[in-house]
């Protein structure tokens, strides 16, 4: 879901706190590129991209005092919380039991580098105020989203010590129709914000209805968020024509939701050694371990500019991803200045042609299979697929060195 967001001037200065990215060691000899010798590889390093926008987005210099590191573990407080007007009378038990599984979900999709560690105070807490009080039919703003939380947050503070804990997730009765969505809560650190125990809220999600249509992905989703990632869904228009169903933090119910390989090297998931980054010009065969498993090499970049750059990655039918629509190189560009929402990452389709099945959606079908090429003059760049199978993909890299 969109992240709210409060000051302007605030966004403006959001990634001003860079993290660096170590360069990896290098690569194994790449296919020789010209007549005057082989080609040297660069370190994943010169294919990552600085953020543009000042908020969420693709850049790998994420401000960690605005957004959480996704490595280590996240102890979680979970809330469950009814009100004036819409009284709980059932158990918190079947809340919990759909949310749960995103640990495990988390604990694969990073390859156990990141571990929500879920605590739920099962109790009804009951929030000050009727619950259509607090906007999110009229179009949710940043304060009284953090007027919900910290509502929420003092009504527990007598039954809970919230300084154990690096995030709340804050969890409605389903008789409160009108908290309709999911957002997340990014603290603004010019503002007094929330606080208990002698401890700052930064970071929450507030769950909405939504949760009981898109269970316990929704808390992968706007997790991710608190990490950093932009939408990769659609504001305005068609809403999954960006990236379908190939990652969470698109179409939270898609058939291939496991985070995109870029995401997961942003995230810290994904070693610097185990990206290729082709130097231009040149050429360079690259194995593809897929995505959905650890080790091996997961994604292949070209550079096309300061902000741009295309991928490839494998992506099969195991882990997070039992039932994709299409399996193979998945080909997408990234553009760390698209602001979240607006297509920052766009999946290129390699079977257009097809129409997909009943549940899929066109994009669904893009994997690329062995035979099948993607190419962009104006970039200077080729990708082709020389062959696939059980353990991953090959791709062949070609970049001329017309871009910039």
């Amino acid at each position: 879901m969109p992240t709210l967001r409060s000051r302007p001037w605030l966004l403006a200065t959001a990634c001003t706190l860079a993290t660096s990215i170590t360069a990896c060691a290098a690569m194994a000899a790449p296919t020789p590129a010209t007549a005057h010798g082989p080609e040297r590889p660069s370190p994943a390093a010169d294919c990552a991209l600085k953020g543009r926008t000042g908020w969420t987005d693709e850049g790998h210099d994420t401000d960690r005092a605005q957004f959480r590191r996704a490595t280590g573990v996240h102890r979680v407080l979970t809330l469950f919380v009814d009100f004036p007007d819409a009284r709980a009378t059932d158990s918190t038990a079947a809340y919990a039991d759909l949310l749960a599984p995103a640990a495990e979900w988390m604990r694969t999709a990073s390859y156990g580098r990141s571990q929500l560690d879920l605590t739920f105070a099962h109790r009804w807490i009951r929030m000050p105020a009727a619950s259509t009080g607090y906007g999110f039919q009229r179009g949710l703003t940043f304060e009284a989203h953090e007027r919900y939380l910290r509502d929420a947050v003092a009504a527990a503070d007598p039954y809970a010590d919230f300084s154990r804990y690096d995030m709340v997730y804050v969890v409605p009765t389903r008789a409160a129709a009108a908290i309709s969505f999911s957002p997340t809560y990014l603290y603004d650190p010019s503002t007094p914000g929330v606080v208990a125990d002698g401890t700052r809220v930064k970071w929450a999600v507030t769950f909405g209805q939504d949760m009981w249509r898109w269970g316990h992905k929704v808390a992968a989703h706007e997790t991710g968020h608190v990490f950093g990632l932009p939408d990769l869904y659609a504001f305005t228009g068609d809403t999954h024509g960006f990236v379908g169903g190939w990652d969470v933090m698109g179409n939270i119910g898609g058939h291939a939701p496991q985070h995109l390989g870029w995401h997961s090297w942003k995230l810290g998931w994904t070693r610097d050694d185990q990206v290729a980054c082709p130097a231009r010009p040149g050429r360079r065969t690259v194995r593809l371990t897929p995505v959905e498993r650890p080790g091996g090499t997961k994604i292949a970049v070209v550079r096309t500019g300061a902000t741009t750059a295309y991928v490839a990655e494998s992506r099969r039918a195991e882990g997070n991803d039992p039932r994709p629509c299409s399996t193979g190189v998945l080909i997408y560009k990234v553009d760390s200045a698209v602001t979240t929402g607006n297509g920052p990452v766009r999946v290129l389709n390699g079977r257009p042609a097809t129409t997909p099945p009943a549940g899929c959606g066109p994009l669904d079908l893009a994997a690329y299979g062995p035979g099948q090429s993607f190419t962009d003059p104006a970039a200077g760049v080729r990708i082709d697929v020389v062959a696939g199978g059980r353990s991953g993909d090959t791709v062949r890299i070609t970049a001329t060195g017309q871009a910039t």
